[in-house]
């Protein structure tokens, strides 16, 4: 669930997460991202880019090896007005719509996308839920971070957010 803090201009989102082979086994986990976060994994984002040689050919090799095994996307809108509820809904259809072409285009697309969008025409909300099985070999996933690291050029990129900020020279932000 994705939704607004009242206290502070930041982004709440809660999710469950069924792990384990049966799937009975459920984490659940509150995160808050602000808009210094967002800027900051941008920033990190640019920076590997700039230090990786055709990091988009290496991608693309490792996304053409992954399958999808389940992808279903339901939506919920509703922002109070009903004409602007149904302009929004149709952009939301032609969002998802260009996304799962594009995972389609991508990766190994083995199931039919379940798709929905539900307008709340009388209330102000949004909803989200996305459940997703994607399959990769572990050796490819070596493999392409073996290629990164060949084609790696310059010295080490500052990185801002914190899991990246580990390969940084940078020890303050470490954990």
């Amino acid at each position: 669930m994705i939704k607004i803090d009242e206290d502070s201009p930041s982004i709440v989102i809660k999710e469950k997460t069924k792990t384990g082979p049966d799937e009975k086994t459920q984490q659940q986990g509150e995160k808050q991202f602000e808009k210094e976060d967002l800027a900051n994994t941008l920033n990190d984002t640019k920076q590997l880019i700039d230090h990786v040689v055709g990091l988009h050919t290496h991608i693309r090799k490792l996304l053409s090896k992954v399958i999808v095994r389940k992808f279903e996307w339901h939506t919920g809108v509703g922002i109070g007005d009903a004409a602007a509820t149904g302009v929004i809904c149709g952009g939301v259809w032609a969002a998802k719509g260009s996304l799962v072409g594009l995972i389609s285009n991508l990766m190994k697309l083995r199931v039919k996308p379940v798709l929905t969008v539900t307008p709340f025409f009388q209330q102000f909300t949004t909803k989200i839920q996305l459940k997703c099985i994607f399959q990769i070999r572990v050796g490819h996933a070596i493999w392409t971070g073996m290629k990164l690291i060949k084609y790696w050029k310059g010295g080490m990129p500052n990185f801002k957010t914190k899991p990246l900020s580990v390969l940084s020279n940078d020890k303050s932000n470490s954990v």
